[in-house]
C-alpha cells in the first residue's frame, strides 16, 4: 500500500443523511486517511439505502486506489450529482474499501459518528 494511505475500522457507529433523510447507519464503517487530506468514512454498501442513489457515468482514477464510480443522491428537493463514490475493483493494497461507499461533505450531506 502507498505509505500515505491508512485504512482502519472506524470507531463506533456512523450515519449518513442527505436532505434530512437517513441513507444509512453502520458500525462496520472504515476510515481512510490519505496524506494530508481529512479522513474519509467508507460505509459498507449493504448498510446504505441504495434506492436513494443513482449510478452516473462519471468516473475518476486514483493512482493509489484505482478507478472510482459515482452515484447521485436523490432527495425530496433535488438531486446531488456525483455526491457518492465507490471503488468497485480497488487496487490490492486498499482492497478493504471494495463494496464500500464514501460521501462528499456537502451542505446537504452529513456524515457523523452517533
Amino acid at each position: 500500500m502507498s505509505d500515505h494511505i491508512k485504512i482502519t475500522k472506524a470507531d463506533g457507529t456512523w450515519s449518513v443523511r442527505a436532505g434530512g433523510a437517513v441513507l444509512g447507519e453502520s458500525s462496520n464503517a472504515l476510515e481512510l486517511a490519505e496524506g494530508d487530506y481529512p479522513p474519509v468514512i467508507y460505509f459498507p454498501r449493504g448498510d446504505i439505502a441504495m434506492a436513494f442513489l443513482d449510478r452516473t457515468d462519471h468516473t475518476t482514477h486514483c493512482p493509489h486506489k484505482g478507478d472510482a464510480v459515482y452515484y447521485s443522491v436523490v432527495t425530496k428537493s433535488r438531486t446531488l450529482e456525483n455526491a457518492v463514490w465507490s471503488y468497485e475493483a480497488p487496487k490490492d493494497a486498499v482492497a478493504e474499501i471494495k463494496d464500500h461507499l464514501a460521501f462528499y461533505p456537502l451542505d446537504e450531506i452529513t456524515v457523523e459518528q452517533i
